[in-house]
């Protein structure tokens, strides 16, 4: 903690871009998914389907599993990136969901998910371990 005319504050240090990245990411992976979950829906000759890869739902309820998380973690991001205390945790969640659905998905986009995967972890990491700086840069 740095002291400034009597006031505490704590110091902010470099990582806190990393929270405004692993926000951009959200957006990024949001507007991904919202891509990936209309495309499911409207067209589903572009996924190779086979039997009893995707659980509980075909190919058009996982586009619109999709389409609904990237919504959310579009709106997420976006709320993160302007630091809303709230956005953190709601991320955290977000991107641990998105990560499990995709590892569902992986049958029919497996580079893909892995990917997306991949992003989400970053973020994870991002948000839980610099995400405490990012609201005292805010405030």
């Amino acid at each position: 903690m740095t002291y400034q005319a009597g006031h505490p504050q704590q110091t902010v240090t470099g990582w806190v871009g990393w929270v405004w990245f692993a926000g951009i990411i959200m957006l990024m992976v949001g507007i991904f998914n919202i891509i990936t979950g209309l495309y499911a829906i409207v067209n589903q000759s572009l996924y190779v389907q086979t039997p009893n890869r995707l659980l509980l739902f075909n190919l058009a309820g996982w586009g619109w599993v999709h389409l609904i998380f990237g919504v959310l973690l579009f709106a997420t991001g976006l709320a993160l990136c302007v630091g809303q205390t709230w956005a953190r945790a709601v991320a955290v969640v977000l991107l641990v969901i998105n990560a499990i659905t995709q590892l569902i998905w992986i049958a029919l986009n497996p580079w893909w998910s892995l990917v997306i995967i991949a992003i989400d972890v970053l973020a994870l990491y991002a948000i839980i371990v610099h995400g405490r700086e990012a609201k005292t840069l805010a405030s």
